[in-house]
């Protein structure tokens, strides 16, 4: 078949490759070429009408549209969703299966990690070169001594001072050094700072008992006198850790111990098909056996949290889901801006024409279980289950939230081909369509267009992605950990005036 029908309640179809102008497509003549993963009308839409994918309105015709033409951004209009809101009408229990394990590392705080690294996180964007300096003194002959040390790594972002000493977006900052600070791939922790910033080090060590010992040191440059010194005193710090941390060795681990960031980037027309869905499947096996699935990226789920919020396990839970929707209306609003300023030019060509079209494929990624949480960004995740972490849609800034929220492992899902990596918790990448998977086969880890293709159950490729976790978290690297990237991408969320 040349074209998807995914809800006979859908007033448009997809095309699975491209179709030209005047060709039939199941009992449709085209009026206009449609490109793979673009939609056509398959009936008359009047001006006005809403526009129905997924069996959910994606958006409103801008003019008459008729059988055969092509439902883009040039004759779709958004508007803001409105309605009442059901909580916990749509809840499924997750599959139970016979308990797993991984192979990871046990920590004295009772957390696991799938990683041993030492990271240098630093408070404030004055203290980025010496952590830079520090990290790169240990070059991989260096390391080639400490063979159970995943690397040292510098943390490294561009706000700290410049900004409020209390409110939303200062403490968004202290919730991801410390959730990095304490994270479990990390063996040890040096924080860096300057000493004058407004993000104080101290003060991050007070509110968050953090006590300094044989793995956690904290050093300012102007304590040291300047930066070579701390550059000296640092690498002497670490050197006094590497032994401690090579010490760690992986054992057997359950697999309720994980939790697991759910996140999407480069989206196109296939992701809500193929690769979203397939991912909320591993997401439900992950939830059946006690581990954590995270959902993130606010801004993404804009059309389909009526979805999500029948799902929450509780009223209150399902209304702390909305108050994040109106938090981001609001925020939108004040900025000049629209919910609809996403998807990119990139979403669009591949497909996606408005974020509701783009957020009931993103929610995808969920699954069917219950909604157990809401977290504000870089909150710390406790509850198992599927669970939603409040970011913006900005890949590198939801996924930051995410790890210092405790995930430690990335699934990300790319249709358009995301150059994406992460530490201390490494990305996997998910491809939604096999042409892309071919043309990037360095980057992705799995074909989920094999739904296509091949004819692949979601259910199937869901369990290979989740066995995929399993094996990664167990010290198999992920494509984008061997290339090594993950160094550039911690970007803290800026939220509020930089002054």
């Amino acid at each position: 078949m040349e074209t998807l029908l995914l809800n006979p309640a859908d007033n448009v179809r997809v095309a699975r490759a491209r179709l030209e102008a005047g060709t039939e497509a199941d009992g449709v003549v085209l009026r206009d070429a449609i490109p793979p993963g673009h939609k056509f009308a398959r009936e008359a839409v009047s001006q006005g009408a809403p526009l129905r994918k997924f069996a959910q309105v994606i958006g409103y015709a801008s003019a008459d549209i008729a059988p055969g033409d092509h439902v883009h951004t040039h004759n779709v209009d958004f508007r803001n969703v409105e309605g009442e809101y059901e909580f916990g009408t749509n809840l499924r229990s997750a599959p139970e299966t016979a308990p797993d394990t991984f192979m990871g590392y046990k920590r004295e705080n009772g957390q696991v990690g799938t990683r041993n690294y030492i990271a240098i996180v630093t408070s404030v964007n004055c203290s980025a070169t010496a952590a830079r300096m520090i990290a790169d003194h240990f070059t991989p002959e260096v390391m080639a001594n400490y063979p159970n040390v995943d690397g040292v790594v510098a943390f490294v972002h561009g706000t700290g001072c410049g900004m409020g000493g209390d409110g939303e977006g200062f403490e968004a900052l202290q919730r991801v050094m410390w959730g990095y600070a304490r994270h479990p791939n990390h063996a040890a922790v040096l924080l860096l700072g300057l000493g004058c910033e407004m993000n104080q080090v101290d003060w991050l060590l007070e509110a968050y008992g953090l006590k300094r010992g044989p793995t956690f040191e904290a050093l300012n440059i102007q304590n040291m006198a300047g930066l070579r010194k701390t550059v000296e005193v640092g690498i002497r710090r670490i050197e006094t850790m590497l032994p401690v941390a090579n010490e760690a060795k992986r054992e057997p681990c359950p697999v309720s111990a994980l939790k697991v960031a759910l996140q999407c980037g480069g989206s196109d027309g296939w992701s809500g098909i193929t690769a979203n869905p397939a991912l909320g499947h591993a997401c439900d096996l992950l939830a059946g056996q006690g581990a954590t699935g995270v959902l993130a990226e606010t801004p993404e789920i804009y059309g389909a949290e009526h979805l999500l919020a029948a799902r929450a396990a509780d009223q209150k839970t399902g209304e702390k889901l909305i108050d994040l929707i109106r938090w981001w209306e609001d925020y939108t609003a004040r900025n000049k801006g629209s919910m609809d300023n996403n998807p990119s030019p990139g979403n669009k060509a591949g497909g996606l024409t408005t974020i509701l079209e783009k957020s009931l494929g993103a929610a995808a990624k969920g699954g069917t279980s219950p909604l157990t949480a809401v977290y504000r960004y870089a909150e710390q995740v406790t509850a198992p289950g599927f669970t939603f972490m409040d970011t913006p849609g900005y890949d590198p800034a939801s996924v930051t939230g995410q790890i210092a929220g405790g995930c430690q492992i990335v699934c990300f899902t790319t249709g358009r081909g995301s150059a994406f990596g992460s530490k201390p918790a490494p990305t996997i990448k998910i491809a939604t369509n096999s042409e892309m998977a071919r043309r990037m086969s360095e980057d992705m880890d799995v074909d989920a267009g094999r739904v296509l293709t091949e004819g692949i159950s979601i259910e199937a490729m869901g369990r290979e992605m989740y066995e995929m976790i399993l094996r990664v978290a167990s010290g198999e690297p992920s494509k984008s950990e061997a290339q090594g990237l993950g160094d550039y991408e911690f970007v803290p969320w800026q939220i509020g005036a930089t002054m």
